[in-house]
């Protein structure tokens, strides 16, 4: 094993649990491949990534209910996400709360932007762990079933690994920021 995987298998929970308790897609599809590589197991990733990411939108939810209205005042760029995220809200309320782990930009402000809301905590809680489930499932297995694609394309894996995953998480992140910015963007006026 190489010192790389040395340091993921020793340190590779951690980084899960606390990585998607801030926001966490780079850190799951990361430890999806590792899984793949048997670096880790892909259980553990899934339950600590459901677990960060579910504590880490409560606090923020609770975060919004105690001093949300105050830090869209200290924090401009939070306030401006308020209105598209709350005419979201009334369209698509379950489908918002279960898919906004999904919505690049939203990972952390949505949740205290719903705290802000009447919406009752125990319905929020409940929505949000399932959520994390399904978020969980989907990165965590994009990353790992990109190593079973790697696999079977790349004769020795270990000689092109870095570059392959720096393009998975690179890809991930613009596809996250592109469609955050198709969810978010005003409806238009004009026909197209």
């Amino acid at each position: 094993m190489h010192e790389v995987g040395r340091w993921i298998a020793a340190y590779g929970y951690w980084a899960v649990f606390f990585g998607t308790f801030l926001e966490g897609e780079t850190v799951l599809l990361g430890a999806g491949y590792a899984a793949q590589r048997g670096l880790l197991d892909w259980r553990a990733v899934v339950a600590l990534a459901c677990l960060g990411a579910t504590l880490g939108d409560q606090l923020a939810f609770a975060l919004g209910r105690w001093k949300g209205r105050t830090l869209f005042i200290r924090f401009p760029a939070l306030g401006r996400r308020v209105p598209p995220f709350l005419q979201l809200l009334e369209r698509h309320h379950v489908f918002l709360i279960l898919a906004i782990r999904f919505l690049y930009g939203f990972r952390i402000a949505g949740p205290v932007i719903l705290g802000t809301t009447r919406l009752p905590m125990p319905r929020f809680s409940a929505l949000n762990f399932l959520g994390a489930v399904l978020w969980a499932f989907a990165v965590s297995g994009a990353g790992y079933f990109f190593g079973v694609a790697l696999e079977a394309v790349v004769a020795d894996v270990e000689d092109v690994e870095l570059v392959a995953v720096g393009l998975l998480l690179a890809g991930a992140f613009v596809a996250g920021w592109w469609l955050s910015r198709r969810a978010t963007r005003p409806p238009s006026d004009t026909p197209r």
